[in-house]
Order: C-alpha cells, then structure tokens, then sequence
C-alpha cells in the first residue's frame, strides 16, 4: 500500500515576542492511502499544529513533507493553496458553514471556488448524492440554523468530500456533540471510508472516539509516542 503521507523530522516553533514555543519536535510519521487514523493526546500536545502542516495550512520549521508524491516541504504558501485545494478536505470542530446557504450550497461551496470545474446538473447530482451518503437528502433546502449540531457536521462532512480528495483531515471533529451523536458521526465517516476510499485522519483527546478508529497514534509535547493501537 503507497504512503500518502511522509513525515520525517518535522519540527515547528513559534517566536512569541522573546520566547520560542517549541511545538512539533521532530515528528516521523506515514499514512498509507485508505487508512482512517486518529491522532490523540491532550490539549498543547501538538495535534492541531501537526493537522495544519499535513494539511497544508501551516509550513513546518524543519523536517521533510510529501503528500502523495508530492514534496511540499519547502512550498510557498500560494503554492499550498493550490496542494490544498486539489487533495484536501477539512472538517472542523465548529462546523463552519456559510448560514446565508442552504445545505447543498453549503456542500457544493468549495467547488465553487475552483477554476474549472464541471456542470451545474452533474455537479448538483454529486451533491444529492453525498447529502443522500450522510442522511441528509431530504434537508438540502435547509439553512444551517435549522439544523442541530449532528446534523450540521454531517453537511460539513460531505462538503469536505465534494472535491473528491485524496485526504480528509478533521480536527477535533466531535468536540462539540454529545456522545451519541460523536458515535454516530464517527461512524458515519468509516462507513464513508470505506464506500469512497477516501484517508481519513482526525485529531481527538476524547478516548470515547479513539475506540473507533482503525489506527490510533499518541502525541505528547510535540513528540509521537509509543503506545499507539492498532484496531
């Protein structure tokens, strides 16, 4: 199985006016294509920071990166928009929708913003489709206010595979739902794992969640650690 994801060395600080905050210290990692993976361990560890450089949101401070072949280690950020915008899909703790937009606008949104792109009618064929995939068909004239929060991040989910990525990263994606409806969620992305073979990589210190995956990886002060599980 190819590697999507090499990590070797990364290291990430942050100036904050005199004092250096040493984030990521020398992190190796790989995932291979069609893994659904977690990244747990507490606040400060270094979870968020580690999502932002895979998904190309953030550069590391040293260390070597390559996202499908591609070595973005040493990329400008314009260049990482375009990485980003073409293998990238994000899901995100607060969901953030467009509330002026009903779901299938929400969920075709970020093709939108891309050069190119298909038909009106196909596109719209592909939005049903995911909204039908997250059990949300029958909600795609709804503004995000008139959803609960399961629901919202359901339509946050299907936005994030509108572009056909090769990733998904979430972060943190169920901080903000009560535990049924994580379970749920959770769920809901495995299934979508396997039906769209899409790698899925997530970042929780719920242990509820972790149960979940199929690989569960620790971090701890910027530093992966031993211990990590296997499902």
């Amino acid at each position: 199985m190819p590697h999507l994801i090499e990590l070797s060395g990364i290291k990430k600080s942050y100036q904050l006016g005199l004092t250096e905050v040493v984030a990521l210290r020398g992190v190796d990692l790989t995932v291979d294509v069609g893994e659904f993976t977690v990244v747990t361990g507490p606040s400060g560890s270094g979870k968020t920071t580690l999502l932002n450089i895979i998904g190309c949101l953030d550069r590391a401070s040293a260390g070597k990166y390559v996202l499908d072949g591609i070595d973005v280690s040493d990329r400008d950020f314009d260049d990482l928009a375009d990485v980003r915008n073409q293998k990238i899909g994000f899901i995100f703790q607060n969901f953030n929708l467009i509330p002026v937009l009903n779901v299938a606008e929400n969920i075709e949104f970020p093709c939108s913003v891309r050069p190119g792109g298909e038909d009106a009618a196909t596109l719209r064929a592909r939005v049903e489709k995911l909204a039908d995939e997250v059990g949300l068909k029958q909600y795609l004239h709804h503004k995000p206010d008139e959803l609960s929060g399961g629901q919202r991040q359901r339509v946050a989910i299907a936005r994030a595979l509108i572009t056909r990525p090769r990733l998904v990263l979430a972060d943190e994606p169920t901080a903000n739902l009560d535990s049924k409806t994580s379970d749920q969620i959770i769920d809901l992305m495995l299934q979508l794992n396997k039906l769209e073979g899409v790698t899925f990589l997530f970042s929780t210190h719920d242990p509820r969640v972790v149960k979940h995956a199929r690989r569960a990886l620790a971090i701890s002060d910027g530093q992966m650690v031993d211990g990590a599980l296997a499902h």
